[in-house]
């Protein structure tokens, strides 16, 4: 992969994910600043993710069918920044319930379509995804902090310019992404049913569901739960941090570890990891030291994880089908589980309180290490007979 290439996909990652680190940790924080309960805030917050079970498979669609990735990627970013100005006018839960649904339906897809950019640049190319999706990361880590100095010095309202900002950054950078060439793959041969219906891609999805649902509570709970024990902007922007940071190390890591260690073998542990993670989380609240360690266990929770499901996708899902596929993944993990985590940690947030609400979270990877365990089956994608073995 030519250093210019390189550097245009990362620099986009690294803005998409500084907005992710602005919005994710401290939206919750705004939300509850406009008076709105916990399961309010679970509506409204999981309405990102009800839009990406739909949103991203249209695009995803056009995308492989057009043969186009870039200027789908242009649109809905531009859709995004303009329905994110709409924020500002508004108040009350109808209004930000219509507006964050308008918001969804855009920002929801620019992820998987870059991502479907990406692998394909990456195919006919000797980079590695890990090595561009860090630099996401490291957005995120910036942002955190920055957001979290920021808002304690200057109030939550300071949160809405800082995402204006970067909305209109990331928009301007999509003009310097260059279009892929989707090669031809023995895969174009199958239906796109053909391929989800197989037991293996059924696991993997349900695996990587059970997997973002725990994480949906986290996205959408963690900073209020923080605050709630008495944590300031600043410490939990830091916490944020710590995570990521450590989710960078293992994705410099990725190539070596994946040339180790069996793709299944790296999602197992990833599960058995986030049990620990959320189990910590919920129990020792009050102990900043576990808190410290259970976010170092990010690296694994969900950049191991999530490098490795990529890799997979990218097994079951190639050329034709391959915008698709990233969508579909996107939609079932991201959406569904991100739905179900976000709407019942709502409600146990607001009924059971926050250490009830994060323990119990970890039983959905207790439950996704024995789908993947028993149901994910890899080697040889496809067998001659157009099936998955083992």
């Amino acid at each position: 992969m030519s250093h210019a290439l390189h550097a245009n996909l990362s620099r986009f990652y690294f803005i998409y994910y500084f907005f992710v680190g602005a919005f994710v940790p401290y939206w919750g924080l705004y939300l509850q600043s406009e008076q709105f309960s916990a399961a309010d805030i679970g509506i409204l917050m999981s309405l990102f993710q009800i839009s990406r079970i739909f949103a991203p498979n249209f695009w995803g669609w056009l995308a492989d069918h057009t043969k186009q990735r870039v200027v789908w990627i242009k649109l809905t970013a531009s859709l995004g920044l303009i329905g994110f100005i709409a924020v500002f006018w508004a108040h009350g839960f109808w209004a930000l319930f219509f507006v964050m649904a308008a918001l969804s339906l855009f920002t929801s897809s620019t992820l998987p379509l870059s991502e479907s950019l990406v692998l394909a640049h990456l195919a006919t190319t000797n980079g590695h995804y890990s090595r561009i999706r860090m630099w996401g990361s490291l957005g995120f880590i910036v942002a955190a902090v920055i957001l979290g100095f920021l808002i304690d010095a200057f109030g939550i309202q300071s949160l809405l310019w800082f995402l204006l900002s970067v909305q209109v950054v990331l928009y301007l950078l999509t003009f310097k992404l260059p279009e892929a060439v989707v090669a031809p793959h023995s895969h174009d041969q199958f239906s796109m049913w053909q391929i989800i219906k197989q037991p293996a891609v059924i696991a993997l999805l349900v695996g990587c569901s059970l997997m973002v649902t725990a994480h949906g509570v986290l996205y959408n709970f963690y900073s209020i739960y923080l605050a709630e024990h008495g944590y300031s902007k600043t410490m939990i922007g830091f916490l944020w941090a710590i995570g990521v940071i450590c989710e960078i190390v293992v994705f410099m890591l990725m190539p070596k570890i994946m040339g180790r260690f069996t793709l299944k073998t790296i999602l197992l542990i990833s599960l058995a990891l986030a049990v620990i993670r959320f189990s910590m989380i919920g129990l020792t609240p009050d102990h900043v030291y576990l808190l410290l360690l259970a976010q170092c266990l990010h690296a694994f929770t969900f950049g191991s994880f999530h490098a490795a499901s990529v890799e997979v996708i990218t097994q079951f899902f190639n050329g034709r089908h391959q915008a698709k596929g990233q969508a579909i993944y996107n939609s079932v993990a991201y959406g569904v589980g991100g739905a179900v985590g976000g709407l019942a940690g709502g409600f146990a947030l607001q009924y059971l309180g926050g250490q009830y609400t994060f323990t119990l979270a970890a039983a959905f990877p207790l439950l996704g290490f024995v789908v993947i365990m028993l149901g994910l089956k890899l080697a040889q994608p496809f067998a001659s007979k157009g099936m998955f073995s083992e």
